[in-house]
């Protein structure tokens, strides 16, 4: 075979590999109620804005936008899935390199001696002897394996950076999550302690009327023991709040050393404090990291059918070689030691494909696996979305309702402490409207933290992306 008509097999083999067998990918479309709005947007704690991937700073506190920087900067399981984008963009390139022509040089020197029957009289029986080639092959993707190949690798990079992302997502919420859990559990600290003061004010009273004979010791043992009994409730808070420290620090790449002192200085539960903008379904799917990893790991099976499916059909490679031997390395690049090879090569499974069938066939079942994981990916983000829109706004409202209560707890323990101090109440009424007052102020102090957290759980269920790995 001449030259001339290696490059017109050639020529023609590169146009038929723009074919490739296989099932062309076609994205899968979600519901059409899948698009629509939220079931929980007829309120007017959420508007159906575009929300933003950077939700943290809905709260303007620039200690919370530090720890979040930190977290996305230092975080293990954040530089765990940017090392897996890192092994996705390898194989990438590994799969491309099967596009390329592959090049191989083999060498070897010996020096050695030989029997003395295998030379003629008057040679020598010992001597060195240099070998050298120069290979290049290249195959002719005629069906589309090589390319599907790509196509496959291409779609895994894409999914391992979503999976980054959904990583991302989880981790800011973690974060943001343990920072309203510490700041939180010190407002709670800081109601326990009013509580305490308040109780010790009222033991101080009934103490002076017990003193007076206005009071029996009985009255006083009652509030110095709700007194206490409020009090122990105090080092499970700290306890609680402490924990909520040392998870953020560990969230921020940090040992609980360093958790800077600022972190600390946040007393107060934070709060959005605006409309939380949602969205709708459609931008939803849009933006869950989860359900764009799911629809391109069905691209990415869907390509390896193609793979699979040209194992069915002959492998034609297109080969070369130059080469040289010369013995006592005194001509290796003479025109006597030179030597070249050009030629196909043709390898087909064939008649038996019954393994190669197989092979398809476990492919077809990976993408039906696919088709349905992301079909429940889709349903479980419309879900969670929905489910922490209603709990953030039920949190919102029995916060409402507790404010009220509190309020009128309040009111109830001022006018019986007053009432005390003119000696027209009992104090066992007195005594059961502080209880109930405590109990108020703990109840909303929770409240807050509930809704703090539901607000959480809806950024988290709304999604985001920071692709910049």
């Amino acid at each position: 075979m001449n030259i001339k008509t290696m490059a017109a097999v050639l020529l023609t083999a590169t146009s038929l590999s723009a074919c490739a067998v296989g099932p062309d990918y076609v994205a899968p479309t979600p519901p059409a109620t899948a698009g629509a709005p939220f079931t929980g947007v007829q309120s007017a704690e959420v508007t159906m804005a575009w929300p933003d991937d950077s939700w943290w700073h809905l709260y303007k506190d620039p200690v919370l936008d530090g720890l979040v920087a930190d977290a996305l900067a230092a975080n293990t399981d954040v530089r765990v899935a940017v090392a897996r984008i890192e092994k996705a963009r390898a194989n990438l390139r590994g799969s491309k390199s099967d596009t390329l022509p592959q090049t191989g040089i083999d060498a070897s020197g010996t020096y050695g001696r030989v029997s003395e029957s295998q030379v003629l009289p008057g040679y020598d029986r010992e001597g060195r002897r240099v070998d050298g080639e120069l290979s290049v092959n290249y195959e002719l993707d005629l069906f589309g394996r090589v390319k599907r190949g790509v196509e496959a690798s291409r779609a895994d990079l894409a999914a391992s950076m979503e999976d980054a992302d959904a990583v991302r997502v989880t981790v800011v919420a973690d974060t943001v999550r343990a920072y309203v859990d510490a700041a939180s559990a010190a407002e709670q600290i800081a109601v326990a302690e009013d509580t305490v003061a308040l109780l010790g004010r009222s033991e101080r009273i009934t103490n002076a009327r017990f003193e007076r004979g206005l009071s029996q010791k009985l009255d006083v043992i009652r509030v110095t023991q709700l007194r206490e009994q409020q009090a122990a409730a105090i080092p499970s808070l700290q306890a609680a709040r402490d924990a909520a420290l040392f998870r953020l620090a560990t969230l921020t790449g940090r040992t609980p050393q360093d958790l800077p002192a600022s972190v600390r200085e946040r007393t107060t539960t934070p709060d959005v404090g605006q409309p939380i903008p949602v969205g709708d379904g459609a931008t939803l799917l849009a933006r869950r990291p989860d359900v764009k990893a799911a629809e391109r790991r069905l691209a990415a099976d869907t390509a390896r059918i193609g793979v699979a499916t040209a194992d069915l059909y002959p492998k034609i490679t297109l080969g070369g070689s130059v080469g040289t031997t010369a013995v006592g390395a005194t001509d290796i690049f003479g025109g006597g030691p030179l030597r070249w090879l050009l030629g196909p090569m043709i390898s087909w499974a064939f008649p038996n494909q019954e393994a190669i069938r197989a092979r398809i066939g476990g492919a077809r079942a990976d993408a039906k696996a696919d088709l349905a994981t992301f079909d429940g990916t889709v349903l479980t983000a419309l879900q969670e979305t929905e489910t922490a829109l209603s709990a953030y706004r039920n949190a919102l409202l029995r916060k409402d309702r507790l404010a009220s209560a509190r309020d009128a707890a309040k009111r109830a323990a001022d006018v019986s402490m007053a009432r005390q101090s003119r000696g027209q109440i009992d104090s066992l009424d007195v005594l059961d409207a502080q209880r109930t007052l405590a109990s108020a102020d703990a109840d909303y102090a929770a409240a807050r933290r509930a809704v703090a957290f539901a607000q959480v759980d809806l950024f988290r269920a709304l999604g985001g992306s920071w692709q910049k790995s």
